[in-house]
């Protein structure tokens, strides 16, 4: 099992300060959040940018996952705006475009990505097109570059459940480089099944992993231990579903105290990983 964590719970840190500590923390990758201040795509000097982070993680012998949920890179006034479904749609496809090359670059082992909000006043079936047809040409770049999709089902989103994500693979043709980014929180949250059975149930198409604590129907991101989620079961899930990509902690509204954080989480997952050989759960 190879832990990450999320560069999103190191807001207030400088990138290379980040990477050193969750490095010298024990883990094994980062899930990067392309940002304004974590390798802006679409600041000056992007390529030399990029060849200096790949570089640093190449010292620090950490893998990665390139997120692309930063709040307001697109727009300052508009959260995750503009999103795929929006009539502005074709900046949130440039962004993804350009994850994609920046992926490429730096040998990720996926670009995660998500629906969207529906706009107010947008049908769902005008909503769906627009999805699918993003989808579509992200998927074409993806290919392109040789990097793996993982798309997130998203509490409040229109693609918010893997049955959501169901729809869409098979909307787009079932194409392969088309997997899913399963947050295992969210599936405590949105899903009517257990946790164990939501990892069993894509084991096939897993490319990215994010996990964190949650509690039933509430869409937030807690702690280990804070929440309801039995997690052995879940890391022997994912184990028995020869999962072999990064775990990483998605822990966004805690960088106030990142360190100590990403400290006590590694502890507590390499905890519940030994646990996971001889326990089981229900949560």
């Amino acid at each position: 099992m190879r832990f990450g964590y999320g560069t999103n719970g190191f807001a207030d840190h400088r990138l290379p300060d980040a990477l050193d500590v969750i490095a010298g923390l024990g883990y094994e990758g980062v899930a990067l959040t392309l940002d304004h201040h974590r390798l802006d795509p679409y600041a000056d000097g992007l390529g030399r940018r990029v060849a200096r982070v790949a570089d640093r993680l190449r010292d620090l012998g950490l893998a990665v996952v390139v997120e692309t949920g930063a709040r307001y890179l697109l727009d300052p006034r508009r959260k995750h705006a503009p999103t795929l479904l929006d009539d502005d749609r074709d900046r949130r496809l440039d962004l993804l475009c350009r994850a994609v090359a920046i992926g490429a670059d730096l040998g990720a082992e996926a670009v995660s990505f998500w629906s969207g909000v529906r706009p107010a006043g947008t049908d769902r079936a005008t909503a769906w097109g627009r999805l699918t047809d993003g989808c579509g040409r992200v998927l074409d770049a993806a290919l392109r570059a040789g990097v793996p999709l993982g798309f997130e089902p998203e509490p409040g989103m229109l693609v918010d459940t893997i049955a959501g994500w169901r729809r869409l693979h098979e909307a787009l043709g079932s194409p392969d480089g088309f997997g899913i980014t399963l947050d295992i929180g969210h599936c405590r949250c949105n899903e009517p099944g257990l946790v164990p059975d939501c990892v069993a149930a894509v084991a096939g198409h897993l490319v990215n992993v994010q996990i964190d604590d949650m509690r039933r129907g509430v869409h937030e991101h807690l702690e280990f231990g804070e929440g309801e989620i039995d997690f052995p079961p879940v890391l022997r899930a994912l184990t028995d579903a020869g999962y072999r990509g990064l775990v990483a902690v998605e822990l966004p509204r805690h960088s106030h105290a990142a360190p100590a954080v990403a400290a006590r989480s590694i502890e507590f997952l390499r905890a519940a990983e030994r646990a996971s050989h001889g326990e089981g759960g229900t949560a």
